[in-house]
């Protein structure tokens, strides 16, 4: 049974807004699978449907065998963009607040945490190479050290799956490696399913397992590193123009996903600027 399972997800904002169009996909146990697509692709969309802050118009999500749904628990662990750290606390204690589902809020508030979770917050800071800074100021810490702390946050949560929506997208180069490292290292040492959305293709290719390239809503090419040729990079950024239709790997008729939407008199965009 896979880990996740999207059967015909459509998401629709209003008459004339499509985010995902006829999504169906499933990733397995342990996938380390990158998001591929440009602005208003789908693919925040996508991941706000699997951690439940969406629901779809039609279809099916199934993570973990449950549909998802939002406040249902902590298996779905989530990196941002912004990392939303509280600038005032430190590493250590933004990274406790992962342990909210487990604790309410005012416990969290009044700092009144189990020792399990302490350790679990030294743990995560560990995992992301930052325990010797766990006592530091968030706002002290660059924009990196900021989303490894985010990172961690969400390891607290001890979800099974692992979602990041452009956690690099602020980066410089560097940082936006290690950043990715640590995030990788973190899905292996735990054996989470994770899927991360990207921009940076150089960067995708050298973390990523698969890659799903999302465009206009439709899932337009599913694939390893080896498929992910420059042909058809630019085919998902920038349509179809002078290719053959077809994907190598991919099984997806890109063509195809191109002509379908504009061809039901739809506007097609992202919906939440994914």
């Amino acid at each position: 049974m896979p880990a996740i399972s999207l059967d015909s997800v459509t998401k629709e904002y209003g008459t004339d807004t499509v985010a995902l169009d006829d999504v169906t996909v499933d990733v397995e146990a342990g996938e380390f699978v990158v998001l591929l697509g440009p602005s208003g692709a789908g693919k925040s969309t996508l991941l706000r449907v699997l951690n439940g802050l969406t629901e779809p118009t039609e279809g099916e999500v199934v993570v973990d065998g449950t549909r998802p749904a939002a406040g249902s628990g902590s298996d779905v662990g989530m990196v941002f963009q912004e990392h939303y750290l509280v600038e005032s606390m430190s590493a250590f204690r933004n990274a406790l607040t992962g342990a909210l589902s487990r604790n309410g809020l005012l416990r969290s508030l009044l700092t009144w945490h189990a020792e399990a979770d302490k350790r679990a917050a030294l743990d995560a800071l560990d995992t992301v190479g930052l325990l010797a800074e766990s006592g530091q100021r968030a706002g002290s810490m660059s924009g990196g050290q900021k989303q490894r702390v985010g990172i961690a946050r969400a390891l607290v949560q001890d979800p099974d799956l692992l979602l990041a929506d452009e956690p690099v997208a602020s980066l410089d180069p560097k940082a936006a490696r290690d950043v990715m490292r640590y995030m990788k290292r973190a899905a292996s040492e735990r054996d989470l399913t994770a899927i991360v959305s990207l921009h940076q293709v150089n960067i995708a290719r050298e973390f990523g397992d698969r890659f799903l390239g999302l465009r206009d809503g439709d899932l337009f090419f599913d694939g390893s590193r080896e498929d992910l040729t420059m042909e058809v990079v630019d085919r998902i950024y920038y349509g179809d123009e002078g290719a053959d239709g077809t994907f190598a790997g991919s099984g997806l008729d890109g063509s195809a996903a191109a002509d379908r939407s504009p061809s039901s008199g739809r506007t097609v965009a992202g919906g939440d600027g994914a």
